[in-house]
């Protein structure tokens, strides 16, 4: 099969398309024909090593990918072959920038029609990361006003959907005035360009746009010292919730800035949810729901074919991206 393979870990330029022979299907997996695989941040970082779980070369990269069930293997039930699903990386890392991957049948979700595959692929990390820590989390409801940081990415712009449809006042933050409108678009109330609003002047745009109080959710997709800004964003009993830090670099907290106002901090990462039991199928199969009876929309900027791996890499690394960049594996 055609897969895109990592041999040592580095920039852009490892990623390398190779042939590699088709896996088969283990006990309680599933064989996924792939055809389009989403692009993320965690591929990026397995790329270059830095991935708590990378693993060590050669392997092949991709946390998410849609397409349609080839094989089953030992006691699988509840799937048929030609199905259309969704599949997750999970815990395995099977790599999905190739044409088939072998599969835990937990990790693998059915489709409803009306959900393209290329949208598909990009519900299983970014969608399904804002639906958990909207929902299960932070429990975001009509009575709540909320900021969205990097509301232009992936987890940002299904984050500003789901809020929104929930009924939340939705504040979104984003590196640009074009990216800050363009998040508008998703059903935010108000946007903040954060290059106009560098650093303080971050904090006192939210605080005015909450007439002094706060947001009672923060979603803070960023880490590193946007984090210390999301303690002070935040309300009296307001949620502060973490789930990323691409700036990977440390957070300097200032304890101050939350206890006093009884705010709560949770922390969120997929991978590590999911070791500790979470089946991720009820909530990726609401999700695709929604999607297909016309809730949400799915923005996908950039396709580009499996073989140019490195140029979606590239495109994801420039942070000029506004939504998804997927992997065009096949024409299923």
């Amino acid at each position: 099969m055609r897969a895109v393979r990592i041999d040592e870990f580095g920039g852009p330029e490892v990623l390398v398309p190779v042939e590699v022979p088709d896996p088969v299907a283990g006990p309680g997996e599933v064989l996924v024909r792939i055809a389009a695989a989403g692009v993320n941040r965690a591929d990026a970082l397995i790329r270059s090593g830095v991935y708590h779980r990378a693993g060590r070369p050669p392997l092949i990269p991709g946390v998410e990918a849609s397409g349609v069930v080839a094989a089953l293997g030992e006691g699988v039930s509840g799937l048929e072959v030609g199905q259309r699903v969704m599949a997750l990386d999970g815990v395995n890392a099977p790599g999905f920038y190739a044409e088939l991957a072998p599969v835990p049948a937990t990790q693998v979700t059915v489709l409803p029609q009306g959900v393209g595959l290329t949208e598909a692929a990009t519900l299983p990390v970014a969608w399904l990361s804002a639906w958990y820590c909207l929902r299960h989390l932070a429990r975001v409801t009509k009575e709540d006003t909320m900021v969205v940081k990097a509301a232009a990415s992936g987890v940002g712009s299904a984050a500003v959907q789901i809020a929104a449809q929930a009924g939340a006042r939705v504040i979104a933050l984003a590196g640009s005035a074009e990216k800050a409108a363009w998040a508008g678009e998703f059903g935010a109330h108000a946007t903040v360009d954060t290059s106009a609003h560098p650093d303080d002047a971050e904090v006192e745009e939210v605080l005015r746009l909450t007439d002094g109080r706060g947001a009672d959710v923060v979603l803070d997709t960023v880490g590193g010292p946007a984090f210390g800004r999301s303690l002070r964003q935040v309300s009296h009993g307001g949620r502060v919730v973490a789930l990323a830090n691409v700036a990977l670099a440390p957070s300097t907290v200032d304890t101050r800035d939350f206890y006093p106002k009884n705010a709560a901090i949770l922390g969120f990462q997929l991978t590590n949810l999911q070791i500790h039991g979470y089946d991720p199928r009820n909530d990726l199969r609401e999700l695709a729901e929604r999607v297909a009876a016309g809730a949400y929309r799915v923005p996908v900027e950039t396709v580009v074919p499996l073989e140019q791996a490195r140029t979606a890499h590239e495109l994801l690394e420039r942070r000029s991206n506004r939504g998804k960049i997927v992997l065009a594996v096949a024409d299923l």
